[in-house]
């Protein structure tokens, strides 16, 4: 049940931050354009949320906490705007984020483990569209244990996930009465500096940008197409453990993430029953924080920095070939995702807005550009596209009542979509939503580390 429904803007006085270290630096004022990196990734609110156990801060104290760390990031606080050169930004006018609350006369033991493959929305803010667009709603769902289930969305153009746990792990700090010891980057233009002269080495318009005489809108699920089901598998620390020591060897390390997506895209291959000689490309994010040099980009930058691998094999080679063989390729292709990659996508966005926002000649013109990134509804196959929430496991994301007992993403029904979460214990939970006629064969083999169908 809705008890309130309000907007809450950034604490005006300074006196609040007393707790923090020092009183915020390089935070822009006015309006911010946004930039190539913010314009490739998703136009679209992102849902999540966090449940906690009790005890649990009360929804005042918590909502203070909020207010005192918008001062540090006030795009959340801002709006979208055209300005006069019809490019998309920020303003940074503290208009406020919508902050509902709902009182729940369960427990949340009762609700727990959420499966996150069915429908939760109902935990989760809603974003409205329009001029006047939110770019953070937050919804405190209070249960009667004293419980809460925090659910937000935010829009994606405003900052990527590595960003957003910078905010959350500031905002639980504050709450606990703690220094913010990480404070956020917010220079953007310093962090898309192009180089002199600009060098495109790389066909980012065809890459990361298609025209938009492409429809990359994919029609709604119709009677005549294959239903798509979400579906929850759980791969166990002892599963993780056993497959990268197969995977694995003295000379080649990979990470947990590459070891589960070499197992989890060849199960899918396997059940989805494609032509031997047909390709199969896995979209996987990779950030540029640590990757970009001269000048380095800090860490606690906070706004998108996230390009994408594609690594493609043949349906061949992911049914026949070893794990091995298949982490090597999303390994090999995650790193070909470097410093010069992503200076070369800057140096590409620097020549798009010098000549297609404001005028001139330009071949891909900004106003042609629509991002690849995949939208609501419709079917990824052969491909997949996958999100790893790991990094969430990292952050010490604790009110004061500790961490969250649960991450539960929407229920999304985009076929080919897979985000990988931390369960918790070790282990890390997949959500993937396939066609429903292959769930039943693919909860059978999720666990065969074998190639056959068994």
């Amino acid at each position: 049940m809705s008890i309130s429904n309000t907007i809450l803007k950034p604490y005006s006085s300074s006196s609040s931050l007393s707790s923090v270290d020092e009183q915020p630096f390089n935070i822009s004022h006015g309006v911010i354009p946004l930039t190539v990196f913010d314009k490739a990734t998703h136009d679209c609110h992102i849902s999540v949320f966090f449940a906690f156990r009790p005890p649990m801060p009360s929804n005042e104290v918590l909502k203070d906490g909020l207010s005192k760390v918008l001062v540090y990031y006030p795009h959340l606080a801002g709006r979208f705007i055209t300005d006069d050169q019809g490019r998309t930004c920020i303003d940074l006018n503290n208009a406020g984020v919508r902050v509902i609350e709902t009182d729940i006369l369960s427990t949340i033991a009762e609700q727990l483990p959420f499966d996150a493959s069915k429908d939760n929305s109902h935990l989760i803010p809603r974003p409205g569209k329009g001029a006047d667009e939110l770019l953070l709603h937050i919804q405190l769902n209070r249960y009667a244990c004293g419980g809460l289930v925090l659910g937000f969305s935010y829009h994606h153009r405003v900052a990527d996930g590595e960003a957003m746990c910078l905010f959350f792990l500031s905002w639980s700090r504050i709450v606990r009465g703690l220094n913010i010891q990480l404070l956020p980057y917010h220079d953007r233009l310093a962090v898309s500096q192009p180089r002199n002269p600009p060098k495109v080495e790389f066909d980012h318009g065809s890459i990361e940008f298609k025209k938009t005489s492409i429809n990359l809108d994919t029609p709604p699920v119709s009677s005549s197409v294959p239903q798509v089901e979400s579906v929850l598998i759980n791969y166990s620390s002892e599963f993780i453990n056993k497959l990268r020591g197969m995977i694995c060897n003295p000379h080649q390390r990979y990470s947990t993430f590459t070891c589960l997506l070499s197992h989890v895209w060849k199960k899918l291959t396997q059940v989805r029953g494609l032509d031997p000689e047909e390709s199969s490309q896995v979209r996987i994010a990779v950030s540029g924080r640590a990757r970009i040099s001269e000048p380095a980009v800090p860490m606690v930058y906070f706004g998108n920095l996230v390009l994408w691998a594609y690594p493609s094999l043949t349906v061949k080679e992911l049914l026949n070939e070893s794990h091995a063989y298949i982490a090597k390729a999303i390994h090999d292709e995650v790193s070909s995702v470097d410093n010069r990659y992503f200076k070369s996508f800057i140096d590409f966005g620097a020549e798009i807005y010098q000549h297609g926002g404001g005028g001139g000649g330009s071949s891909c013109n900004e106003d042609e550009l629509q991002t690849t990134t995949a939208g609501a509804g419709g079917t990824l196959c052969p491909d997949l596209e996958v999100d790893s929430w790991l990094r969430f496991q990292e952050i010490d994301f604790d009110f004061g009542g500790g961490l969250p007992c649960a991450l539960v993403p929407p229920n999304n029904l985009f076929e080919g979509i897979l985000i990988f979460i931390p369960d918790g214990n070790g282990g890390v939970n997949v959500k993937l939503n396939l066609f429903a006629e292959q769930v039943p064969l693919f909860k059978q083999i999720s666990h065969s580390i074998t190639g056959n169908l068994s």
